[in-house]
């Protein structure tokens, strides 16, 4: 499902507020305000589809007498030439809407379009695609919803969502004299009792003290499929496992192979490339 409707709305009136600031000086310039016309969004390429109602909020909310028809869902594999949305109205409007709107589908379809080639490269096995908090700010909401989209599961949403130990929060320990033990039992005794503690490592015998510390979750941060396999033998299903560090489509089905649970990849959310979809404009005769 897509975010709360208020939260949505703030993000596309931002959006919209940032690209119009002082107004569209070119429409301004150049178009009829009674002029009228229909736009089509369209797909340029193979792809998975996400956020097109995102795109369409964009338009009703940049001029709320334009009418916005959506053709394809979320979730459908595009082709080329597929018309995605249909929006009829003022011209003006359209144009001052299109660019945000774009923005919106084009890059939570190439998350979504991402995450679904991660996990078709992972069929077979038993490893979910999970996404990172590396996504861009103040639109993580959409981001993540594109993953899921995409076939994906989502990691933390936030800080607040579970505890993640990682090298640095451990280095602080350790200028204390504490180690992966005393972690997770300071974390145990201070977080509600629902919430998992995971503990990132680097090593097999950083997993050995994971596990003896009580870890609920294992990271194993850039090891190779051979270390990841010997990892999750260790650990024997005494802890849920998740990969991560570099890891890319050529390597993510040796990854998944080597047992693990979870496969966390960055790169979907915080490098994407941006799935291509235009606007195609028809002006009606005055």
């Amino acid at each position: 499902m897509l975010p709360d409707r208020a939260l949505l709305n703030r993000i596309i009136d931002g959006a919209l507020a940032e690209d119009l600031a002082w107004g569209d000086l070119t429409t301004d310039s150049l178009v009829d305000p009674s002029q009228t016309g229909v736009g089509r969004i369209v797909a340029k390429e193979d792809g998975v589809l996400a956020g097109i109602e995102v795109a369409a909020l964009a338009f009703t909310h940049a001029d709320p007498t334009l009418e916005v028809e959506i053709g394809v869902a979320d979730g459908c594999r595009l082709t080329p030439r597929t018309t995605l949305a249909t929006v009829r109205g003022h011209v003006a409007s359209i144009l001052r809407a299109e660019r945000v709107s774009l923005n919106f589908v084009q890059r939570m379809s190439g998350i979504a379009t991402a995450t679904a080639s991660y996990v078709a490269a992972t069929a077979g096995t038993a490893a979910r695609i999970v996404d990172t908090r590396k996504t861009t700010p103040g639109l993580r909401v959409l981001e993540k919803y594109a993953v899921r989209v995409g076939g994906g599961v989502n990691h933390r949403f936030c800080l607040s969502d579970g505890v993640l130990i990682k090298d640095n929060h451990l280095a602080a320990l350790r200028a204390r004299g504490r180690g992966f033990r005393e972690a997770v039992a300071l974390a145990r005794a201070r977080v509600p009792h629902m919430v998992k503690i995971e503990v990132e490592v680097e090593s097999l015998a950083e997993v050995r003290e994971a596990l003896e510390a009580g870890a609920d979750v294992i990271l194993l941060d850039n090891m190779s499929p051979e270390e990841m396999r010997r990892s999750v033998d260790l650990i024997g299903g005494r802890a849920m496992t998740e990969a991560s560090g570099g890891i890319t489509l050529a390597t993510v089905r040796a990854v998944a192979e080597s047992g693990v649970d979870l496969i966390s990849v960055g790169a979907l959310t915080h490098s994407p490339r941006a799935l291509d979809i235009s606007l195609d404009l028809e002006v009606e005769a005055t």
